[in-house]
């Protein structure tokens, strides 16, 4: 028995050998068009006047909360998704890129799926190497101004720097 066993397991092994995956592929690995304003933020948010002064320092006591930018479904250049992870405002929208100077905007746009709200997305910009993470090497940061339609006339700043993994 142990030996019809054996060649049964051995018929198996060796039939897994002669299947496999093409290893030819018209796919080169890469990332998204957005990569280097891709990304895990950990941020927090300030009320800024039309001039762009802080007046309200944390207005929410949310403290540091996870937001993300993502590429879209169709990997647009010019195109990309900010999503504060319901931690804030509740928003996810896309906004406009001009990546090559890594900046963002979006003059009104949904920020919602029921379609409910408006925001405008303004000074939008990545930083490379502009902060310093916990151990004090280069991290990017991120900083932009959003309005709401349905915040009044407040404007507000959001900043910070990539998520490294660590507790910042």
């Amino acid at each position: 028995m142990k030996k019809y066993i054996s060649l049964a397991f051995m018929a198996i092994a060796l039939s897994f050998g002669f299947v496999s995956c093409s290893v030819d592929t018209n796919e080169e690995p890469g990332g998204t068009n957005v990569e280097k304003m891709a990304g895990r933020w950990n941020v927090t948010v300030d009320v800024v006047d039309e001039s762009g002064n802080v007046t309200d320092k944390d207005p929410y006591n949310i403290g540091t909360f996870t937001m993300m930018t993502y590429n879209t479904a169709d990997n647009n250049i010019n195109e990309m998704w900010l999503d504060d992870n319901s931690s804030f405002w509740n928003f996810k929208m896309k906004v406009d890129v001009k990546y090559d100077e890594r900046t963002f905007s979006c003059s009104e746009r949904n920020y919602d799926a029921a379609g409910t709200g408006t925001a405008v997305v303004t000074n939008g910009k990545v930083l490379e190497n502009a902060a310093k993470n916990l151990h004090g090497m280069p991290n990017d940061s991120i900083v932009f101004d959003i309005k709401f339609s349905d915040g009044g006339e407040t404007i507000y700043r959001i900043s910070g720097q990539r998520y490294t993994g660590f507790k910042e």
